[in-house]
């Protein structure tokens, strides 16, 4: 079987009983950096074997290791934070899965966008997911698409490119168009500024923004 597990985003104990349970009982632990899971791992004394699943390999190793599973191997796969398949590697390895009819239990569990909506006091009943946006091509003409959303929408943001990002949601959203920042959820300097585009511009020229970073725009208004 494979388990997409989610683990923390900040805080090591936001993880649930049955993924610490699901990490130490597999076979292999399928992580996106070993480096940084094993950090989670040693921490609450698990053991388990970890094999390097990212972006880079995912395309040449899911086949395989769905193979590997079929043969009755038990794998957990987890991200350096998050759920697995949500703006991380994923997508590939449970695809292969579901090809070969191997069976995939994903875990209820940690995602960065879901506190930033609650926390941001827009409407949350509707709502659109973008993750990250291209950094180049194409990226005028998805800021353009989003800015008609008349619903909620989510970006997923580097602290480098926060300012150049919600430079461009203005011009294309209007300044006035209400908004959040949250970044290091969960952590000891978690932080979240509200206001129209343009406030959030001159905050953060003033205050330049560390950690991850989740941006909540309000949808378009009907005329």
């Amino acid at each position: 079987m494979l388990y997409v597990v989610p683990t923390p985003v900040g805080n090591l104990e936001d993880i649930t009983l049955r993924a610490l349970r699901v990490l130490k009982e597999a076979d292999l632990i399928l992580a996106e950096d070993t480096r940084t899971s094993s950090v989670l791992l040693k921490h609450y004394d698990i053991h388990t074997p970890l094999k390097s699943h990212h972006k880079f390999n995912e395309h040449q190793t899911s086949d395989d290791m769905a193979e590997r599973i079929r043969g009755g191997l038990n794998v957990a796969l987890i991200s350096d934070a998050g759920t697995p398949g949500i703006s991380d590697p994923g997508f590939m390895l449970v695809r292969a899965c579901v090809e070969r009819g191997v069976e995939v239990q994903c875990l209820p569990g940690a995602t960065a966008f879901v506190p930033a909506l609650i926390d941001s006091g827009l409407p949350c009943d509707r709502f659109f997911f973008e993750g990250f946006l291209p950094q180049k091509k194409g990226r005028q003409t998805r800021l353009q698409q989003l800015a008609e959303l008349d619903h909620t929408f989510i970006l997923y943001e580097s602290p480098f490119r926060l300012q150049k990002t919600l430079e461009q949601l203005a011009q294309v959203c209007g300044g006035e168009r209400r908004a959040s920042v949250s970044r290091e959820i969960s952590k000891k300097f978690e932080d979240t500024q509200r206001g129209t585009l343009a406030e959030l511009i001159e905050h953060y020229k003033a205050n330049p923004a560390k950690g991850e970073i989740v941006i909540i725009v309000e949808g378009k208004e009907d005329e």
